[in-house]
């Protein structure tokens, strides 16, 4: 998905939120105010905490926790290790140790890859607009290191601003990064200047903001889905439970001779009933699920034409989180 938290030509519509996110491109190196800049840098950082979570040491931490998790049970049954303690258990501790370690490893590679400077300049961007009241459309998940089905605590959340009428939000800048101007790995040009995609920001002098593009509203089928996306779900179980209820009683019926227990396979097509009426929500939900995307695509296209898009619904936010999750898989 190519929709934005929220788009240039919103962060431009409010001026103290664009004098503030041209003060904190200037300190991060990045043009916050062109989208296609942020685009590529939401790919890039993206791509990079992905890859921060895969690789050897996620798989050797993994593997030394089983082998040390196991050890205690496995060690005594080896006949080269019976009636000594320290070979039986001991490697155990060491191999657990190691694994613990390796993953610990790996979750200070993600959060170093969450705490990029470049991403701490964009959730103070978040900040401030939402400070100043500009519609944010969503966080993504992984932007404040959360888990792609929701549900989980920001490692990083977007930083709260309290401001006053007339007031200029404050964003401090992270350790180590400076203070003025800088030229920052995506190539930040001064207000006015073309971005490194030949794009100018808006909100740039002589350049107009038309806010060309509409907003599509929101088609009933979208409102449908939001209605059952989190229904159903306890069809297989039932029908499976129903299935062997049938079964367990037919047998004890056959095993004691009673002939009541044979009405236990009257169960059976009622499993098959319920299983069917999943498979119709099954795909009635896919298939509103398919329209939410085509609504949440036509968004982004309006954002990309300069309408100010506001904020998505709590479900289409946990669509998008979910998109990007599997999309990562």
């Amino acid at each position: 998905m190519d929709l934005l938290p929220i788009s240039g030509a919103t962060l431009a519509s409010e001026p103290t939120v664009l004098a503030s996110v041209r003060t904190i491109s200037a300190q991060y190196g990045v043009d916050y105010l062109d989208d296609r800049t942020v685009a590529a840098m939401f790919d890039e950082r993206r791509e990079a905490l992905h890859w921060s979570q895969r690789g050897p040491l996620v798989w050797l931490g993994g593997l030394a926790l089983l082998v040390g998790a196991v050890w205690p049970f496995i060690g005594p049954e080896v006949p080269a290790f019976a009636g000594k303690p320290v070979l039986a258990y001991g490697p155990a501790v060491p191999v657990l140790a190691v694994g613990i370690g390796l993953l610990i490893s790996v979750h200070a590679r993600w959060k170093r890859e969450l705490e990029h400077p470049v991403l701490i300049g964009y959730r103070h961007v978040l900040g401030v607009a939402r400070s100043r009241g500009l519609p944010v459309t969503h966080v993504p998940a992984w932007l404040e290191g959360r888990s792609g089905y929701g549900g989980t605590k920001p490692a990083v959340p977007v930083p709260v601003y309290r401001t006053t009428a007339g007031d200029t939000p404050s964003t401090p800048g992270a350790p180590g990064t400076p203070g003025g101007a800088a030229a920052g790995p995506y190539g930040y040009q001064s207000p006015g200047a073309a971005g490194p995609y030949g794009h100018r920001p808006p909100g740039a002098p002589g350049v107009p903001n038309p806010y060309a593009g509409a907003v599509p509203p929101v088609p009933a089928s979208v409102a449908a889905y939001e209605e059952i996306a989190d229904q159903g779900g306890w069809h297989d179980e039932a029908g499976c439970l129903l299935v062997v209820a049938g079964l367990i009683g037919a047998g004890y019926g056959w095993w004691q001779g009673v002939t009541l227990g044979y009405l236990g396979l009257a169960l059976v097509p009622l499993a098959v009933w319920i299983w069917l009426a999943g498979s119709r929500q099954g795909k009635e939900k896919e298939r509103l699920r398919k329209e939410a995307l085509a609504y949440v695509e036509a968004v982004a296209r309006a954002q990309a034409a300069g309408a100010v898009v506001p904020e998505l619904s709590p479900r289409l936010r946990k669509l998008l989180d979910e998109e990007q999750w599997l999309g990562r898989r």
